[in-house]
C-alpha cells in the first residue's frame, strides 16, 4: 500500500485527480479503453471536477457505480447526479458510457444480477476494472459495504444488494471485484476519519474497509485523517 499525504482536502482532489489522469492514460494507450468505479462523498466530487479540466480521449472511458442508494431517479442522495454533474457532462461523456446501478428495479438482487452481467460485457469474466475509488465512512464502511451486513460475506458475486443502512437498501461492488481491481485508489480526509483510516491501514478485519486488498491500493489522504497513523 502507497501513502501520500496531502495538506489539505482540496490538495487530496487534486492528487486523485492527477492519479487517475495517469492511469487512465496507460490504460487507453495498452488495451484502448479505461474502466473507472466512482464511490460517493463529498470529496470524490471536488476530484471530478478537477479530471474533467485533463485533456484525454474520454469517450474511451466508461464509468461504473461502487454503490448506489435504492431511491428514486432525482433523488439528491444518489451518486448518479454528482457523478453526471461533476464530471461526465463536463467531458461531454457518451452517455452509454456511464453504467448506471439499477437501483430503481423492484427486485434489488434482479438488479445486481443485472448489472454483475454488463461489467462481465465491459471488462471480461472475470471483470477487472482499471481503478475503484473508494471512501472511508467514521464506521470503517466503504462501497456499500457495511458492519454487519450479510454482504460482506458475499464471495461468489461482484454485485450485491446490502439490508438497511441509513434508512436506505443499497447496491454495491463486493470485495471479489474490487479486490480483482487493476488500482484501489481510496480518498480519505478529516480528522473523524483518523482512527479508521488507521485500522483501515493496519489491515484490521474487524471493519469492512480492512478486507480490502492492499497489494494494489493508493491511500491519498489529508494530514487531519493521517494524524492517527503513525508508520513504523
Amino acid at each position: 500500500m502507497e501513502i501520500r499525504q496531502c495538506e489539505t482536502s482540496n490538495d487530496v482532489a487534486v492528487a486523485g485527480a492527477k492519479f487517475i489522469y495517469a492511469r487512465a492514460g496507460e490504460a487507453i494507450a495498452e488495451r484502448n479503453q479505461f474502466t473507472l468505479a466512482l464511490s460517493g462523498g463529498s470529496t470524490p466530487w471536488h476530484m471530478l471536477g478537477k479530471l474533467a479540466e485533463y485533456e484525454l480521449p474520454w469517450e474511451r472511458m466508461k464509468i461504473v457505480q461502487v454503490d448506489e442508494r435504492a431511491a428514486p431517479d432525482g433523488d439528491p442522495e444518489r451518486n448518479l447526479a454528482h457523478i453526471r454533474n461533476e464530471f461526465a457532462d463536463r467531458i461531454s461523456l457518451p452517455v452509454e458510457n456511464l453504467y448506471a446501478m439499477p437501483v430503481t428495479d423492484e427486485d434489488l438482487e434482479r438488479g445486481a444480477r443485472q448489472y454483475e452481467r454488463g461489467l462481465s460485457d465491459l471488462a471480461g469474466a472475470p471483470p477487472v476494472l482499471d481503478v475503484v475509488h473508494l471512501g472511508l465512512g467514521g464506521d470503517g464502511h466503504t462501497a456499500s459495504l457495511v458492519p454487519g451486513d450479510p454482504v460482506l460475506d458475499v464471495c461468489d458475486r461482484d454485485v450485491a444488494a446490502t439490508g438497511l443502512y441509513n434508512e436506505r437498501r443499497r447496491m454495491t461492488l463486493t470485495y471479489s471485484i474490487i479486490n480483482r481491481a487493476r488500482y484501489i485508489l481510496w480518498l480519505v480526509t478529516g480528522e473523524g476519519k483518523a482512527e479508521m483510516l488507521n485500522r483501515m491501514i493496519q489491515a484490521d478485519r474487524d471493519i469492512p474497509a480492512g478486507r480490502v486488498s492492499q497489494r494494489q491500493a493508493t491511500v491519498v489522504a489529508d494530514a487531519a485523517a493521517l494524524s492517527g497513523h503513525h508508520q513504523t
